[in-house]
């Protein structure tokens, strides 16, 4: 039979969190799953502790590899070709999620033929334990773009014959890092849309290791992002202003970038 979700998870030097990334997709109430790991070039034991966990669940999980590190989007479109479910859901192989999100996430889908993406809010944690949780628009409209991507990424699940009719995640270079942005915009211009729970059953590592991987490259590549949201979904002019607002940011200190998102974020 075949699953009705499939878990597209691309890792990368994460063998460290991965168990436990694994462990929560294995603990879901929703047992109608499989699992679609590809290791993009890592360096430490990341495939092979992915290999532990394909020979134990040869029918569930399938592990693919590429050959060098080709990012994050190129990434998750060898899982998407390689997934059989009737939808989609991301995990990252450093964060974690509750037991109930894959069920809570189907209910809605499935109650709403016209939804194509279902996120949740997300808490943060790093080796401190959890420190802030974003807050999120239960169904966001085109204009929400102009603030930032309106799902969390790692905790969306998105009906798979939409994200095939737009043609998956954009690889060019300049969308790395904002792979899931682009992908909502694409969605949103094709006439799809999505909801939001405002529970956060996703929970994100988010510690210093991660905020020092905020390239200021990426930073240019979030800008990009935004200016083509305006012109696609035909945003306020003013949106091409407030897509320099990602460059700003990125020209400060790292040490008051970081207090400014733990503050930002640090709401529970």
């Amino acid at each position: 039979m075949d699953p009705k979700i499939s878990v597209l998870m691309g890792i990368y030097n994460c063998a460290a969190t991965l168990g436990e990334a694994i462990g929560c997709i294995l603990a879901q109430t929703e047992t109608r799953w499989e699992l679609i790991l590809c290791d993009d070039g890592s360096r430490d034991d990341t495939y092979a502790v992915a290999e532990s966990f394909r020979r134990q669940y040869p029918d569930r999980i399938v592990l693919l590899r590429n050959e060098k590190n080709m990012g994050l989007n190129h990434t998750l479109n060898r899982c998407l070709a390689a997934a059989r479910g009737e939808f989609v859901a991301r995990m990252d192989g450093d964060d974690l999620c509750d037991p109930d999100r894959f069920a809570r996430q189907l209910a809605v889908l499935e109650t709403d033929p016209n939804l194509a993406v279902v996120s949740t809010a997300m808490t943060y944690f790093d080796e401190g334990g959890t420190w802030g949780r974003c807050h999120v628009k239960p169904r966001p409209e085109k204009t929400d773009f102009l603030y930032g991507t309106p799902f969390c990424h790692g905790a969306c699940m998105v009906r798979r014959q939409a994200m095939v009719a737009v043609g998956g995640y954009t690889e060019e270079e300049r969308f790395l890092r904002v792979e899931d942005y682009d992908l909502w915009v694409k969605l949103y211009a094709a006439g799809y849309r999505g909801v939001n729970i405002d529970d956060a059953l996703y929970h994100m590592r988010d510690g210093r290791d991660a905020i020092s991987r905020r390239k200021f490259c990426y930073r240019l590549n979030e800008a990009g992002a935004i200016t083509k949201a305006v012109r696609v979904l035909k945003l306020p002019l003013w949106g091409y202003v407030r897509a320099l607002r990602p460059i700003l940011v990125g020209l400060l200190p790292m040490p008051v970038y970081t207090v400014l998102h733990k503050k930002r974020l640090g709401r529970n």
